[in-house]
């Protein structure tokens, strides 16, 4: 935040807030809770961050704000709110948050993928890879598309994807000149959306637990919804488009731009993660299999592990076994088998000495502070926004009278869906929010149709306001899976994801009268792809001469 402009408009910013907080406290002398305004703490924190780029003051004064209404303006009760302890009205706060068994799971989790991805490095398995990528990838559009096709094969978890795919794939990416905000988008839109259209994850065991199971199973519904899912299997289709007939827009272009002919990858002065991709060739014989093997242990493992804490070996199914899945329990006992595997592993094949190895400890818990502070502050300011301040009521509320809108009520449902879970960082908090209203609101023992589009709708909507908000956990992780400044990565996002978030509009309309899948998504991806060349011709006649500098740079590069 240095510029005399940024400082002037941050400043504004907070005094409207301040001004805004006195009005509340006159105005609701018995709080906000359930009413519009339990969205003003994700608001504040969202605001500060576009404007300053700075994202842990802006978390930091959104969770206050949260604590403050919470706690009713009253001075000691925000900072017990704010430090939280689990008891009462405290169990939303920081400590609350942090302790929770489920998250604790989640950074124990992220940890392990850091000391495997240094261990990783050192034993030379990423540079093995790199050089092997170099040798079978000729193209900016294959490296891209690689890239996809990896994060789609890791469908298990959004966390899991987003680091694994991004440990791979930043020196292969880095060779070919992609920008690490274009790296970052790639790995975020095949995480969470990849997820939520795969029956065998921990979305899918999670939507599955929120959905009334009175005419049907939890992921009977959910695999029905899976073909209007638009917003998921649109964000596909664009990044399928945009690398093969490289299409770049927005401030996407710039990053791209700087890579590509300047062969500047940051294009910001920030690089959160500094020395972390000065990657070690390991000895001679490093190969492949040095990266592929430890990844494929883990993927194997975090299987085992969350079919385990489902039941699975104690006579479940395994489909209940995923859907009562312990998603972070499960990924953590995975990944240690798979850490305790990858030491071994690389102590066998002498890669790396004894002493060396361990170095990789405090090296992968350095890479991951950032995020592991990030999603501290982000987790606190969602359980205030849910919890403290119900946000649910006042979503319950504003849909309970639909009436005669309810063939569009499904597009309402994919709009608000977005707006809850990009102002609470959760798409998983929105969709616990939104499926049981949906299953009221479109009964399936007397409208099924409407029912599956409606839940469509709602899981779409919770993954496009999870894919934008810059205090989502998957945003967060993607940003530090491709070693990205967080707010980069936000901003050059925005304007890829706002365009499918259009076009999954109309098609939410148009699948509760065509009631044919087929059919509608037939429709959906032309106009998607017919969107995306209309914006190229729009941008390519607007910066001729950058795009031919570009062209100019990929021929160099294919060259050398």
């Amino acid at each position: 935040m240095e510029k005399k402009s940024t400082k002037i408009a941050y400043g504004i910013a907070l005094g409207i807030i301040v001004v805004l907080l006195v009005i509340l406290k006159v105005t609701y002398p018995d709080g906000v809770a359930g009413t519009v305004w339990s969205l003003l703490p994700p608001a504040v924190a969202i605001v500060l961050a576009l404007i300053s780029k700075e994202v842990y003051s802006s978390l930091f004064l959104g969770v206050l704000t949260g604590s403050l209404l919470v706690a009713n303006f009253k001075p000691w009760e925000t900072v017990r709110v704010f430090i939280g302890g689990g008891e009462d009205e405290c169990s939303y706060g920081l400590i609350s948050n942090v302790g929770d068994s489920w998250n604790v799971g989640i950074l124990i989790f992220l940890v392990i993928l850091g000391i495997m991805v240094d261990l990783m490095n050192k034993g030379g398995g990423s540079a093995a890879f790199g050089r092997w990528a170099k040798k079978t990838v000729h193209t900016r559009a294959g490296a891209q598309l690689l890239t996809m096709l990896l994060g789609v094969l890791i469908f298990i978890d959004d966390y899991f994807n987003c680091l694994t795919v991004g440990s791979v794939m930043r020196p292969v990416t880095e060779s070919h000149k992609i920008s690490r905000a274009k790296l970052a988008y790639v790995i975020d839109a095949t995480a969470a959306p990849v997820c939520m259209l795969a029956p065998v994850s921990s979305w899918a065991a999670a939507v599955s637990g929120f959905v009334d199971d009175s005419y049907i199973s939890g992921i009977q519904m959910f695999i029905k919804q899976i073909p209007y899912n638009y917003y998921c299997l649109l964000t596909l289709v664009m990044i399928i488009v945009i690398s093969v007939l490289n299409i770049d827009y927005g401030p996407m272009l710039t990053h791209e731009y700087n890579a590509q002919v300047k062969d500047d990858l940051y294009t910001t002065e920030h690089r959160p993660f500094a020395g972390a991709d000065d990657y070690e060739e390991g000895n001679a014989k490093s190969s492949v299999l040095d990266l592929i093997l430890p990844v494929l242990v883990l993927i194997v493992m975090c299987i085992i592990g969350l079919i385990y804490t489902g039941g699975y070996f104690d006579g479940a199914s395994f489909m209940d076994a995923f859907a009562d899945a312990d998603a972070a329990t499960g990924l953590c006992l995975g990944s240690i088998v798979a850490l305790v595997f990858t030491f071994i592993y690389f102590w066998v094949r002498k890669a790396i000495g004894f002493e060396k190895s361990f170095e990789s400890v405090p090296n992968g818990f350095i890479q991951m502070v950032s995020p592991i502070m990030i999603l501290s502050f982000a987790w606190t300011l969602g359980s205030l926004t849910k919890g403290g301040l119900a946000s649910g009521d006042f979503v319950n509320n504003l849909l309970a009278n639909a009436g005669a809108l309810m063939n569009f009520l499904p597009a309402i449902i994919f709009v608000l869906s977005a707006v809850i879970a990009f102002a609470t960082g959760t798409s998983w908090g929105t969709i616990s929010i939104m499926a049981p209203i949906v299953c009221q609101v479109f009964d399936y023992g007397v409208e099924p149709h409407l029912c599956v589009v409606g839940l469509a709708a709602c899981c779409a909507g919770g993954v496009c306001g999870d894919h934008c908000s810059p205090i989502s956990d998957t945003t967060i992780m993607a940003s530090a899976g491709a070693h990205c400044y967080h707010i980069n990565h936000v901003a050059t996002q925005l304007p890829y994801a706002i365009t499918v978030v259009c076009v999954s509009f109309v098609g939410f309309i148009l699948a509760a009268f065509v009631r044919s899948a087929v059919i509608c998504l037939i429709i959906e991806i032309a106009l998607m792809i017919a969107v995306l060349l209309v914006i190229r011709s729009i941008v390519a006649k607007k910066h001729a001469g950058i795009f031919e500098e570009m062209r100019k740079a990929d021929e160099a590069l294919k060259n050398a």
